[in-house]
């Protein structure tokens, strides 16, 4: 199995935007030492709590940082974007940091609807257009467009030896056919999705059209996991991020994650009770045997190839050393001390 990161880049109550950010270069680096296939971090817009809006701009700080493990977006909001720039964003990183660049591409908004409409007059038109928006910026990151096509004596410049690997994110069977139809890798949010994800991911597989020659299909499962040497420990470590999550959704959680202690603390009414055991039941939590069978199951249930994992706590050093024993267990890697990840 092969298993990978996804960075919201979370910031903590008692964190600056600038200590997240470098968190988050911590994470990549830790990744990177203990076996990670990839390093992907997230776009949000006035998101309290979340520090990355410009995925673009951290990939170029975390591969300065890295030298092997692979590095992208997850996702890149296109409706917001023109494709030819898009493209020659990621042209450019994966020039600098050559085999190593992915390009995640997501239609959500990623933040409140004043943010939507400070970044876009036409975001819902946008959307409706995201399918054909796909192909114009796949033409341009394999710089193929037919000559009779409009753009076709243009190049998204720099061209890279090794163009960004294009993946498609979603969490409904639109977005699987879509990337189906466009030959492209599929990872499927199962950590923020109400659907079922199985018979989505069986349905890309069956409609699954190679865009180039030797293409198959390529699946990522992202889950929502926290791990700990003790099971406790990691209930008392997730219970910062359902805390938050049930805090946000109240416009409470402008501070940021809470710590464990002010998380237990938090008075909840049963109705918060009812939606944070809800929220539990679609996360990963426990020991690392406990982690690894979860996992396992995950995989035989999607049939997946990579699982990809999302976990936010309270302190930096907990977070890495999640994803310490998560590798640990799962890759059979050693258990070195996570402080030297930092």
């Amino acid at each position: 199995m092969r298993l990978s990161i996804l960075d919201q880049s979370p910031i903590s109550s008692n964190q600056t935007p600038h200590d997240a950010l470098n968190e988050s270069k911590n994470l990549a680096k830790a990744g990177e030492k203990l076996g990670y296939t990839r390093y992907w971090i997230s776009e949000h817009h006035d998101l309290p709590g979340l520090a990355c809006s410009a995925p673009e701009v951290m990939l170029s700080y975390i591969g300065a940082h890295t030298q092997h493990i692979r590095i992208g977006a997850g996702a890149i909001l296109l409706p917001f974007y023109r494709p030819f720039k898009v493209a020659e964003t990621f042209h450019m990183l994966a020039t600098l940091f050559p085999n190593r660049i992915d390009l995640g591409l997501g239609r959500a908004p990623g933040g409140s609807a004043e943010a939507t409409n400070a970044l876009s007059d036409n975001y819902l038109q946008s959307v409706y257009k995201f399918p054909t928006a796909v192909k114009e910026l796949l033409h341009f990151l394999d710089d193929d467009f037919p000559a009779e096509a409009e753009y076709s004596k243009i190049s998204a410049s720099p061209l890279p030896e090794h163009p960004p690997v294009p993946w498609l994110l979603g969490t409904s069977k639109k977005s699987a056919l879509l990337a189906a139809e466009n030959g492209m890798p599929y990872t499927f949010g199962h950590f923020m999705s109400d659907n079922e994800g199985a018979p989505i991911v069986k349905e890309y597989r069956e409609a699954f059209i190679p865009r180039k020659e030797g293409q198959t299909p390529q699946v990522i499962v992202t889950v929502s996991a926290i791990c700990a040497e003790s099971t406790e420990k990691a209930e008392e470590m997730a219970l910062s991020s359902l805390i938050w999550s049930l805090q946000k959704d109240k416009g409470e959680g402008l501070q940021g994650v809470p710590s464990i202690q002010e998380a237990k603390q938090y008075q909840l009414t049963e109705k918060e009770k009812e939606s944070l055991n809800s929220t539990r039941q679609n996360m990963i939590i426990g020991n690392p045997h406990e982690v690894k069978q979860k996992l396992n199951e995950l995989k035989t249930l999607y049939g997946s190839d990579e699982i990809m994992i999302n976990t936010i706590t309270h302190s930096p050093e907990d977070r890495i050393q999640s994803y310490q024993l998560i590798a640990k267990e799962v890759l059979g890697l050693p258990n070195s001390d996570s402080k030297k990840h930092s």
